[in-house]
Order: structure tokens, then sequence, then C-alpha cells
């Protein structure tokens, strides 16, 4: 997995708690900076810092946008 040039994380953090998550997070960052990764996840805080989300955007540009995107984000943090 080190040498792969992409990799796929499929609900690498659903069963975690906040703390875990963060971890796994600044480890998928870390390690993975130079190579194409695919993070799914239903917890939307996973994704906060990719590069694109399936809207096309980043998260901040998304919340603007105020599409599905936005919607989904404010049942989670309400």
């Amino acid at each position: 997995m080190r040498q792969a040039s992409i990799v796929i994380f499929d609900e690498a953090t659903s069963s975690l708690d906040s703390i875990s998550e963060n971890r796994i997070q600044t480890a998928i960052e870390n390690s993975f900076a130079d190579r194409t990764v695919f993070v799914i996840a239903h917890r939307l805080s996973t994704v906060r810092n990719v590069d694109k989300i399936i809207e096309e955007g980043t998260f901040e540009e998304l919340l603007k946008q105020q599409g599905h995107f936005a919607k989904l984000w404010s049942f989670q943090t309400e």
C-alpha cells in the first residue's frame, strides 16, 4: 500500500470516536500527500480537507454553493 499510486478508503472512520477519526485523517493526509486518494465517507468531517468532493469544490466552496452537500452538512451540525 505504501507504493500504490491510488489508494481508496471506504468508510475508514465510520465506527471511530472523534479522537481516533482525527488521527486517521492526519495519517491519511501525511502518508498519502503525493498520491491520488479516494475517500468514501458518510461523516462529512472525514472529507473536510480533501481537494474535491462529489459536487466539485473544496469544503468551503460547497458550503457557499448551498447545494446538496451544504444541506447534508447542516443536518450533521444541528
